[in-house]
């Protein structure tokens, strides 16, 4: 086909090519980079034929396309002139950003990919420290140090991982990135700074106070506790990249391989120690105590507040702001109270939910309530909040409420995190304080969760009951999508559906797959748990904008076909793939969310477009844990991305399928 005139329509819509800072695509959505988006016509390109949606998300200016968005970039790259195939020039980067994006996607960037593991280990000490309350274990035993250190290793070790993380955002070579976090957690350093052989003492009675153990080339080095801490490691490494940048503009290419770690080491690491680490903590000792004064000027408003607030800040991407900050009051402190207001949340809008699900008629809402009620209780609320209670508004709205009651009521009792890592009932053990044990702060805590979750309950119950459905009740549902009995009317068949009626040709002058109440099956593509496409933490699926489907959770990492017909699209990375079937149903499987990040790593393609393929057929292999490793999900939405065509999809009401079972029913 030729899109010439959706790609002049889509650069017209985002402001022209001028405001185009660059642009790249993934297997379904053309990701533009803007450099002003208030010129953006986002009410225009939504409208656009050609154009699922549009979404805005971490700086990216996304337009969702479907299975043909590599047809369209190829034509958009020619049609608008773009230089180096839309890539980012080296000079313009992330600076050109908004600041509040840029924020996000900084620090979402650096802590995204650590924060699967930061959460296991720090469920790991939490259940070890509730083990010692109830006097389970002891801790002089073996058994708790050995479970101590694997719930404790990975905080301690922060700046390495850190180091790693901020590296590779900040364009730093990784390894370097790695041996300055190392540097920071050095035994001899960390030594150091509990020596009792004191110099001298600087900044005496005040929060900067610092006592001098030793020097560098006669000059004092400020000695502190890098272990755990978060800006010191972050400076450095941007610092670090700095240096590296003018160290291979001078050092010769023959010598580049040692010679630019080795500037770059050594010039970061002294001024580190001697300066960027010390004016890091004490920044890092301020933002602490601002933080602890804010809260301690009322902590049942800061519960309320914050509380209040904590889903819209999580749909704005503005919680990455808070994550930093939490770690710095655990390390600096060795507790945070700011993020324990925000864990009654979840537990409100589970609560809402759930009495959504007890007061809607419709089959769809109620197999989307359920599985979203139990992630709720496991601190995970995207499916509650974009399937069900953020697009009826009043119930999102009365979670809020719930929410802010139950912070209200944490700031009251004192409630703390005592550890990163935990969501939802996991994240229960980690507001016991390891010092004192079980006390009014503990159990406050479980009083404002369960009271949270009653509350939001009750809330929409009693005043959410008319938003529920909307004006999608089951009987109205299914009359404005099911069609009546076909009527005959001479050679000429009228499907009738609501007000509107459809002329239907004979079989031999229509498509199948636009032949009303004809079934078409479809197996799954995966061996694995059926999921809802609610559950998809990503809003164009789990909106059903691409199309209405199923989600699969994989067992096996082996994409089959899911029946007859031609691959109409491979993304190059092997994580999406396209495919026409003879019956005429055009199907997209995505294999993960962001998975295109990967770059191929993980996948194996077996297919090419325009290759004909039968049911069964392995299509791509996959690496389950690799991808898991690399912290990504493998959850693949299976989605009928021409389900205009058709009255009805229906998914399977089986749990688990493989791929010998029918996932899809199409009429």
């Amino acid at each position: 086909m030729d899109y010439t005139n959706l790609s002049q329509a889509i650069i017209r819509g985002v402001g022209g090519k001028d405001n185009v800072r660059s642009v790249v695509h993934c297997a379904t959505r053309l990701r533009f980079k803007l450099r002003d988006t208030k010129q953006a016509q986002t009410k225009v390109l939504e409208h656009t034929d050609g154009v699922i949606t549009v979404v805005q998300s971490g700086g990216q200016y996304q337009v969702v396309i479907g299975n043909n968005v590599a047809d369209v970039y190829d034509n958009l790259i020619s049609v608008g002139g773009f230089a180096n195939d839309g890539a980012v020039p080296d000079d313009e980067e992330e600076e050109h950003m908004r600041f509040m994006d840029r924020a996000i996607d900084l620090v979402s960037s650096i802590f995204s990919p650590l924060l699967g593991v930061l959460s296991a280990t720090g469920m790991i000490k939490g259940f070890v420290a509730m083990a010692v309350a109830f006097k389970w274990l002891s801790p002089e035993s073996g058994t708790y140090q050995i479970l101590n250190a694997i719930g404790d290793e990975f905080f301690y070790f922060l700046p390495i991982i850190l180091g790693y993380t901020a590296a590779k955002k900040f364009k730093l070579d990784h390894f370097v990135g790695l041996a300055i976090g190392a540097t920071l957690c050095y035994p001899a350093i960390v030594a150091m700074n509990s020596s009792k052989d004191t110099l001298f003492t600087l900044f005496s009675g005040t929060i900067f106070e610092s006592s001098i153990h030793t020097t560098f080339f006669g000059i004092p080095v400020v000695m502190m506790n890098y272990t755990s801490s978060v800006i010191p490691v972050l400076l450095a490494v941007w610092f670090a990249s700095k240096i590296q940048k003018a160290a291979r503009k001078i050092i010769p290419d023959a010598v580049k391989t040692f010679l630019v770690p080795f500037t770059v080491l050594l010039i970061t690491l002294p001024l580190t120690l001697l300066v960027i680490g010390p004016v890091a903590t004490w920044t890092s000792v301020i933002i602490s105590h601002v933080c602890l004064t804010v809260y301690n000027f009322s902590p049942v408003v800061a519960g309320l507040l914050m509380g209040g607030l904590w889903q819209i800040f999580v749909m704005f991407g503005m919680h990455w702001g808070f994550i930093p900050v939490a770690m710095t009051n655990i390390a600096t402190q060795g507790f945070d109270p700011i993020l324990a207001l925000t864990f009654a949340a979840s537990f409100a809008q589970t609560g809402v939910v759930l009495a959504i699900t007890m007061q809607t008629k419709n089959k769809k809402t109620r197999s989307i309530g359920i599985p979203a009620v139990i992630s709720g209780i496991f601190g995970i609320t995207e499916p509650a909040i974009y399937g069900l209670s953020l697009p009826r508004k009043r119930p999102f709205t009365l979670s809020c409420i719930a929410a802010a009651i139950g912070g209200g009521v944490l700031g009251l009792v004192g409630s703390a995190s005592y550890m990163m890592g935990g969501l939802g009932i996991f994240g229960i053990p980690n507001k016991l304080n390891p010092k004192t044990g079980l006390g009014w702060d503990f159990y406050g805590m479980l009083l404002a969760i369960v009271g949270a979750l009653i509350l939001g309950f009750v809330l929409q119950y009693l005043f959410g009951r008319k938003y529920v459905d909307n004006d999608l009740e089951e009987g109205t549902a299914e009359a404005a999508v099911t069609p009546a009995a076909p009527e005959a009317v001479g050679n000429v068949v009228l499907a009738v559906a609501g007000t509107d009626a459809a002329p239907v040709g004979a079989a031999s002058e229509q498509p199948a797959h636009v032949r009303y109440n004809q079934a078409t099956s479809l197996n799954s593509p995966l061996n694995g748990q059926v999921l809802p496409l609610s559950a998809v933490p990503d809003t164009v699926f789990a909106s059903e904008a691409m199309g209405r489907g199923a989600a699969i959770e994989p067992t096996a990492g082996i994409l089959r076909a899911p029946a007859d017909g031609t691959v109409a699209l491979v993304f190059p990375g092997g994580h999406a793939v396209g495919l026409n079937t003879t019956d005429g149903v055009e199907l997209l499987m995505h294999i993960g969310m962001d998975t295109v990040n990967l770059q191929g790593k993980g996948f194996r393609v077996l297919v090419k477009k325009d290759e004909a393929v039968t049911v069964g057929q392995p299509l791509v292999e996959f690496d389950i844990e690799a991808i898991h490793a690399a912290g990504f999900s493998v959850t693949t939405p299976v989605i009928v991305t021409n389900s205009a065509h058709y009255h009805q999809v229906t998914v399977t009401d089986a749990a688990t399928v493989t791929t010998a079972d029918t996932l899809l029913t199409l009429v």
